[in-house]
């Protein structure tokens, strides 16, 4: 069950791409990126972390990041493999390990409450995998200072799989769309949105081919 949800074997995309194969712009990427599927972490409190690492920063950052938190943890897998750390892992460090391992003054306080929420389980991420309240969700993460609609629709996405989360405000999906749409100038957050709309209830789904964009389309 864990493999099928974290490969996205469960979710319907060939209902996706049969309602818009004949889309004017949106099937070209569906033609190129034919069953294309979201991979989902292994849990929600990684996904939701790695959008607050990630927040305003390039992915190859984020990543590096990503590896010195896995490495200040040491979390060993019984094969010997670093894993990535829960939240019981990051409430063990303290704030100078987290500013150690890249993080911003923000980010670390961040990580720090989303953990102690967890730990707490006045986040019940774990719960919300299984039952996936959407609106609940969105609600009690919106609590948490640091925490906006692009990291809360990150998560939806990646932690949970769910497919309508608007990301609008990525700088990638609106680069992606700036190539579909064969544009010079940059999309803006507001047309992005706009644009999106008409895919409810797949938007986050438009938005990884908008990801996949890049290296499918031509300059």
């Amino acid at each position: 069950a864990m493999v099928t949800r974290m490969l996205g074997l469960g979710q319907q995309i060939e209902i996706f791409e049969r309602r818009y194969r004949e889309h004017p712009l949106l099937g070209t990427l569906l033609a190129r990126q034919t069953g294309l599927r979201v991979a989902v972490t292994a849990t929600p409190f990684e996904a939701l972390t790695w959008a607050v690492t990630g927040q305003q920063i390039s992915v190859g950052a984020a990543v590096s990041i990503r590896r010195r938190l896995i490495a200040a943890t040491a979390l060993r897998h019984s094969s010997g493999l670093l894993c990535y750390p829960g939240a019981a892992q990051i409430a063990d460090l303290s704030e100078e390990d987290l500013r150690q391992a890249g993080f911003s003054a923000t980010k670390t306080r961040t990580l720090m409450t989303l953990a102690e929420l967890v730990i707490d389980k006045r986040l019940p991420l774990d719960i919300w995998q299984e039952t996936c309240p959407i609106e609940e969700i969105r609600t009690g993460l919106l609590a948490v200072r640091g925490i906006g609609p692009w990291t809360i629709n990150y998560t939806l996405l990646r932690g949970f799989g769910w497919l309508d989360g608007s990301l609008h405000g990525d700088v990638a999906v609106r680069r992606g769309l700036q190539l579909l749409l064969g544009r010079k100038e940059k999309v803006p957050e507001a047309e992005a949105q706009e644009w999106l709309t008409e895919f409810s209830p797949w938007r986050a789904l438009v938005a990884a081919h908008l990801w996949a964009a890049k290296s499918t389309l031509a300059y």
